[in-house]
């Protein structure tokens, strides 16, 4: 492969895609209502009730990590929907046709994803900053967030244009994003520790790339504690790759 056409192709690919928000800006704001809710209610609502955080840590401080990670998963899961719509049309015909090797589509628009994912991640520090919490906002920690974000936009972008290619409808994709986001959520330790959970659920969420994803958000924004952060994005970085292999195989069977 040609890695000056494959990087060509990418960045051209998620030009266009970030061009599109550029003349349409409103559904990432319509995507910053969910997590301000999330902060807003349920941070502020559990706040006082000990026993959800680990000592010394409020609790709202404790999920805005986990947010953080369940916005970027929810942009990125639906993302399948745009490129079945994109089949529908001829468009992901005409691409197909065209020089670009497969696996620069899916890199490509899943980097369109992960800038996605950074808009949400400042709108949220924004947010945090107005309710008072306390996250660390050192250079390399905000730099390696938004490092982990791209990754995990990317690996769930990859994740659902393998499930467009098997589902191939609009409709079946919706139930299916929404049949996957809110189980994987609440398997993971975005909204609770992982201790709090019965043993069966723990387990499944060792399998879970979001705990990994959250476990990383938290130790740089806000324990600093980074015994576990290679592994976590060891466990992201292979998820991802994984994924972006599987969606590039299959994206040829999407216009089948």
């Amino acid at each position: 492969m040609n890695i000056q056409r494959f990087a060509t192709s990418v960045f051209t690919i998620a030009e266009i895609e970030v061009r599109k928000i550029r003349h349409d800006s409103s559904e990432l704001w319509m995507r910053v209502i969910q997590p301000a809710l999330w902060l807003l209610v349920f941070g502020e609502v559990f706040n006082g009730i000990r026993g959800f955080a680990p000592s010394g840590i409020p609790y709202i401080d404790f999920i805005t990590p986990g947010i953080l990670a369940q916005s970027v998963q929810f942009i990125a899961i639906f993302y399948g929907i745009t490129i079945v719509w994109e089949k529908d049309v001829g468009l992901l015909t005409k691409l197909l046709s065209t020089p670009s090797p497969r696996s620069s589509i899916i890199v490509g628009k899943a980097l369109a994803a992960g800038f996605r994912g950074i808009f949400q991640a400042i709108m949220i520090f924004g947010l945090a900053a107005i309710l008072g919490v306390h996250l660390r906002f050192d250079l390399l920690d905000v730099a390696g967030t938004f490092f982990v974000v791209v990754l995990f936009a990317m690996c769930f972008t990859s994740l659902s244009m393998v499930l467009a290619s098997l589902l191939k409808t609009r409709e079946r994709m919706m139930g299916i994003g929404q049949a996957i986001t809110m189980p994987l959520f609440f398997a993971s330790s975005a909204i609770y520790p992982i201790a709090l959970m019965p043993q069966w659920l723990q387990i499944i969420s060792l399998g879970n790339p979001l705990t990994y994803v959250v476990g990383a958000l938290r130790a740089m924004l806000l324990t600093g504690n980074y015994s576990n952060l290679a592994f976590d994005l060891l466990a992201l970085v292979i998820s991802t790759i994984v994924l972006v292999v599987f969606a590039s195989i299959r994206l040829k069977r999407l216009v089948d």
